[in-house]
C-alpha cells in the first residue's frame, strides 16, 4: 500500500486512539483549534503528522518498536513531499528512513511521561490560580527570565489550563499545556517553570500537581515531554506521579542539497 493523505478525523482518532499516551499530541491536534494547521499521512494502520502552525513545520512519527519497519517505509515514501526545513520528533530507529533525503541535526533524546499514579498529587500541596489573557504580560516576563527560548503558544492560555503561583503581586511559577482536548481525552503539560529566585521551594511540583488535578476533571490521559538529560525536571514529574512510558528523538531536518541556515 502506498502512502496517502488522510482527511478523516474519525479514522485518525481510531488509529491513534489505540495508544492515546504515545499519540497524545496527535490526538490533541485533531481538535478544531489545531486541525487547520495539520497534514496527515497514512500507510495501512501507520499515521504521521506534519504540523505547520509554528515558525517551522514539525513532523511527528511515533510508534512502538514493533512498528518501526512499517513506519520507516511510510517515512521513506512521504519524504519527497516534506518541506525543505523542519523539526522532527521521531521514535528511536526512525531517523534512518529520512537520512537519504535530509541532513539530520540531533536535538536530543526526550522522554514521554504519563501521569500513572495520580494518588501522589496530594502529597505535594497542590497550589495555583487560573491565569487568563490579562496575565499574559506577567507570563511572558517570567518565561523571558526563567525559561528563555521555550515554545509558548499564547492561544493556549484561553483554555483555562494555565496555573500560576504568585508571591505578592509577582508571578513566580507557572504550568500550562501544549495540548488540551476533552473531546479526545488527552492533555500534554508544557511551559512549566519557576523563577530562579524561588527555585528549591517545591513551587514547581505544587503548580504542576494543581494543574493535573484540574486536567483530570476533563481528560483521562495527562502526558508531557521532557529532555532525557533534564534530571531535575524528570524527578519533579516522578514525584507527583508521572512515569516514563516511551522515548523519542528530536531532529532538525534540512533537505539534502538545500542551503544551510
Amino acid at each position: 500500500m502506498s502512502v496517502r493523505a488522510e482527511h478523516d478525523r474519525g479514522v485518525l482518532a481510531r488509529l491513534l486512539g489505540r495508544d492515546p499516551v504515545l499519540h497524545a499530541y496527535q490526538l490533541g491536534d485533531l481538535d478544531d483549534f489545531f486541525w487547520p494547521y495539520t497534514s496527515w499521512f497514512r500507510r495501512d494502520d501507520q499515521v504521521v503528522l506534519l504540523y505547520h502552525g509554528g515558525d517551522l513545520p514539525t513532523f511527528l512519527a511515533f510508534g512502538a518498536p514493533a512498528d518501526t519497519a512499517a513506519l520507516s517505509v511510510l517515512l521513506g515514501q512521504v519524504a519527497p513531499v516534506l518541506p525543505a526545513r523542519l523539526y522532527a520528533h521521531l521514535s528511536p530507529g526512525l531517523a534512518d528512513a529520512l537520512a537519504g533525503s535530509f541532513r539530520l541535526t540531533p536535538g536530543g533524546r526526550h522522554h514521554r511521561m504519563a501521569l500513572t499514579d495520580p494518588g501522589r498529587l496530594g502529597a505535594v500541596a497542590p497550589a495555583g490560580v487560573v491565569l487568563g489573557v490579562a496575565d499574559l504580560p506577567q507570563v511572558r516576563e517570567l518565561y523571558a527570565r526563567a525559561y528563555p527560548g521555550n515554545w509558548f503558544d499564547e492561544r493556549m492560555v484561553r483554555t483555562g489550563q494555565y496555573l500560576g503561583i504568585r508571591d505578592g503581586g509577582a508571578l513566580v511559577a507557572v504550568a500550562g499545556v501544549h495540548v488540551f482536548s476533552p473531546a479526545y481525552g488527552v492533555a500534554a503539560l508544557g511551559n512549566v517553570t519557576t523563577h530562579p529566585r524561588w527555585r528549591g521551594r517545591g513551587l514547581g511540583a505544587s503548580v504542576v500537581a494543581a494543574l493535573c488535578v484540574r486536567l483530570l476533571q476533563s481528560v483521562e490521559h495527562v502526558t508531557l515531554n521532557v529532555k532525557a538529560d533534564n534530571v531535575a525536571a524528570v524527578r519533579l514529574y516522578e514525584r507527583v506521579g508521572f512515569s516514563r512510558v516511551a522515548d523519542y528523538d528530536e531532529w532538525m531536518l534540512t533537505a539534502s542539497g538545500a542551503a544551510a541556515g
